[in-house]
């Protein structure tokens, strides 16, 4: 693949003038979820509304033909696109990226962030720029974290991006965790990622679901979208053990009956859900 992207600028304007500012903010995530589902692959929120990139091997002139939101009579969506030669991902979410603080027991931050007293003190450093939804998500898997005992329990971190879920396990004393993701540069920035913060129980795997064959975990932490879960949720409950967890997120209070459909007819137990500005995230047991 060629290091060379093509950048989107979308500007979003509600058609409502009541409650501009969360209107905007609810469309801007939707649009990431739907450009998500193509080739793009990176994104930022802004001013005026979202940049999206996409290799240009991968893009071709009908990339936007299936973006459902770009019709909506709700709002008024403009973009322009340009040729970006070498996107310098930790420049574009260096000045977009807030620390996430988490019941002020787990601090996920930058180096360039301070640290605070935080119990729980992650440092990463991602190659790879993410909106305001993957905080949301990111925010409630940490809560789910936080509040259930994982000592000793073999875990897997499926969609890693990062590693900030893996790294937050072992830091609870999960042992050993399995880190898997699809894209290189996600599986490259959680190698370093584990090693910034001295981990010693994580393995990171590029690749997918069928990196789970003949694999057995006690819990599975899986922060992805809400077709790649339904796509892979047989694989996750096959490799679920007996009074094993999963814990989901990456899709919307709308997209729970059919995570839940999949969950319940694959014989898990539905235990508990977080809910931030419509994302949401939900606890599942075998």
């Amino acid at each position: 693949m060629s290091n060379i992207y093509i950048g989107y600028h979308f500007a979003i304007t509600p058609k409502d003038t009541n409650n501009t500012e969360e209107a905007k903010q609810l469309a801007s995530e939707i649009l990431i979820a739907e450009l998500g589902e193509t080739a793009f692959e990176s994104f930022t929120e802004t001013e005026t509304g979202v940049s999206a990139f996409v290799q240009k091997d991968l893009w071709d002139e009908q990339i936007l033909e299936n973006i459902q939101i770009l019709h909506s009579e709700e709002f008024s969506i403009n973009h322009t696109f340009e040729e970006i030669e070498q996107v310098n991902w930790n420049e574009e979410w260096e000045k977009n990226f807030e620390p996430i603080d988490v019941d002020g027991k787990c601090h996920v931050r930058a180096p360039f962030h301070p640290k605070t007293d935080a119990e729980f003190d992650i440092v990463i450093e991602p190659k790879m720029s993410f909106g305001t939804g993957h905080h949301e998500t990111t925010h409630m898997m940490i809560k789910h974290l936080l509040e259930i005992e994982v000592d000793g329990l073999k875990t897997l971190d499926m969609g890693c991006g990062t590693a900030i879920l893996a790294i937050l396990a072992e830091m609870k004393g999960a042992q050993p965790i399995d880190a898997i993701d699809i894209d290189n540069w996600c599986y490259l920035n959680s190698i370093e990622n584990a090693e910034r913060n001295n981990c010693k129980q994580i393995t990171v795997y590029e690749g997918e679901a069928s990196l789970l064959k003949d694999k057995k975990y006690d819990l599975i932490i899986a922060n992805i979208n809400r077709n790649i879960l339904l796509n892979d949720m047989q694989a996750y409950v096959d490799c679920l053990n007996p009074k094993g967890t999963l814990l989901v997120s990456g899709f919307y209070s709308e997209d729970i009956p059919y995570i839940d459909a999949s969950c319940t007819e694959k014989g898990l137990t539905y235990v508990k859900k977080f809910e931030r500005n419509n994302w949401v995230s939900l606890k599942y047991v075998n």
